[in-house]
């Protein structure tokens, strides 16, 4: 788990030029370099030198797919917000990090509180990691569940 302190994660000297890159990939992360370059204005090796330095900066943590649930036969999308004893949150935290059905996980402000998004084949598959994942980890003191009805908008990328 990052418990990586917020003050370290400042601007790592991202400029307008990073900003343009940055919205390129978000809009399309499997433009080439030799694309990105025209549309930025820069030499093909100028964008992949930023590229690789937003990587090794950590302002780009990953390239990845976005998979819809829905067609690849995932049916139920729910939001928890699970309350822990503050001794367990970390501990608890760690474990549900580990689960390949828990999709985010975010330590809320609150009465120790990790809300948690997690994707299921079904409603019995939520239910069997309730009962055996979820409830018996320590600490574990109260679990509210809601099931997403409608995606009208998911993030990708963020606003700069």
């Amino acid at each position: 788990m990052n418990t990586q302190d917020p003050s370290e994660t400042k601007s790592a000297g991202v400029d307008e030029t990073d900003r343009k890159i940055i919205r390129a990939l978000n809009a399309n992360g499997r433009i080439s370099y030799t694309d990105l370059a025209k549309d930025i204005g820069l030499s093909r090796v100028a964008v992949q030198g930023r590229i690789q330095a937003l990587m090794e900066t950590g302002v780009i943590e990953r390239f990845t797919a976005v998979i819809n649930p829905e067609k690849i036969g995932i049916g139920v999308s729910a939001f928890f917000n699970v309350e822990v004893e503050p001794q367990f949150l970390y501990q608890v935290a760690d474990e549900l990090a580990e689960e390949p059905s828990v999709t985010s996980l975010y330590h809320m402000t609150g009465p120790s509180k990790l809300h948690m998004h997690g994707l299921f084949t079904n409603h019995h598959e939520m239910e069997l990691f309730l009962k055996e994942k979820l409830y018996p980890l320590p600490g574990i003191t109260s679990v509210d569940c809601q099931v997403l009805i409608t995606r009208f908008k998911s993030r990708m990328g963020m606003r700069l």
